[in-house]
């Protein structure tokens, strides 16, 4: 009697949960489409607004505040493409050892996962204070002054945290036979971690480190913090002169009051969209190759 009350109050109820089932989806269906609708119809005025500007004049002629119609984005444009580099540069080594270290040789105690956990919180930290602290280490404290080196070290801050989290995933999703099959033929850890767990594990540490870099792109608020310079007609030399990018150009643009202004700012995010888009296709081309090859071995 007990055991049939028991099934009884146990009962799968497949029915409702079917149906809840086709609820929950076809709010996330409904969600989606809403959300792709908006962003096409955003993407759709910007073309509509911007896309007469767009040409090889608008790329190569410098801002003017005097002259709209012969303003153009080549200071924002090159001073994005120096610290996208010099981001790369400094991040990325640092974040792959790092994630290296912590799932290949650091022991499983307490200190790990502390360091693990504060890793994760320092990824959701806001912008601004990476901004904040740019501002105090870099260019008043290490008198770097407000210049490409300063801004490039403050995003490679920015992403370390992102860049450790997706390489330290790549590495953990790699199969332990592999590193066992390669240490039983005599092989050293770091032998077999170079030539076998890092070629298995690029096409996620590459997503990563794209994806990153591409949010580093598309950072206004630390820079805006750091350097406070929004018009500049020169492009940088050096690691030590003023810089501008392209968020930094648009946000100035969109603080006119004049429509000219308004279309050399939609311009500007269509030119940083498809910098934006060119690093997302390039993750996705390398990490597509890297996998053919894998099928090949």
């Amino acid at each position: 009697m007990i055991f049939a009350n028991a099934e009884c109050a146990f009962e799968p109820r497949l029915a409702r949960r079917r149906l809840v089932q086709r609820v929950v989806v076809t709010c996330c269906v409904i969600t989606t489409l809403v959300g792709i609708a908006v962003l096409a119809v955003l993407l759709a005025q910007v073309a509509w607004v911007g896309g007469g500007r767009l040409g090889w004049r608008f790329l190569s002629n410098f801002p003017s505040t005097l002259f709209p119609e012969k303003a153009g984005c080549r200071s924002a444009l090159v001073g994005s493409l120096w610290t996208i580099v010099l981001t790369g540069l400094f991040a990325v080594p640092i974040g792959i050892a790092a994630a290296i270290y912590l799932h290949e040789y650091a022991p499983r105690n307490r200190w790990t996962r502390i360091i693990e956990l504060n890793i994760a919180n320092l990824a959701g930290v806001p912008s601004i204070m990476y901004g904040l602290l740019g501002l105090t280490v870099f260019v008043r404290m290490m008198s770097l002054g407000r210049s490409v080196l300063a801004g490039a070290l403050t995003l490679a801050l920015l992403v370390l945290p992102p860049i450790i989290i997706a390489s330290r995933e790549a590495l953990a999703a790699v199969p332990d036979s592999i590193r066992l099959a390669s240490i039983s033929l005599g092989a050293t850890r770091w032998q077999t971690i170079w030539s076998h767990v890092l070629p298995a594990a690029i096409p996620g540490i590459m997503t990563g480190i794209i994806l990153a870099i591409s949010r580093a792109a598309g950072e206004a608020a630390p820079l805006l913090l750091l350097s406070g310079v929004t018009y500049i007609t020169f492009v940088p030399h050096s690691l030590l002169d003023p810089f501008t990018v392209l968020p930094l150009q648009i946000f100035s643009w969109t603080e006119d009051a004049q429509t000219e202004f308004h279309e050399l700012a939609a311009a500007g995010i269509l030119v940083l969209l498809a910098v934006l888009l060119t690093l997302n296709a390039a993750a996705i081309a390398i990490r597509a190759a890297q996998q053919r090859r894998q099928h090949r071995w």
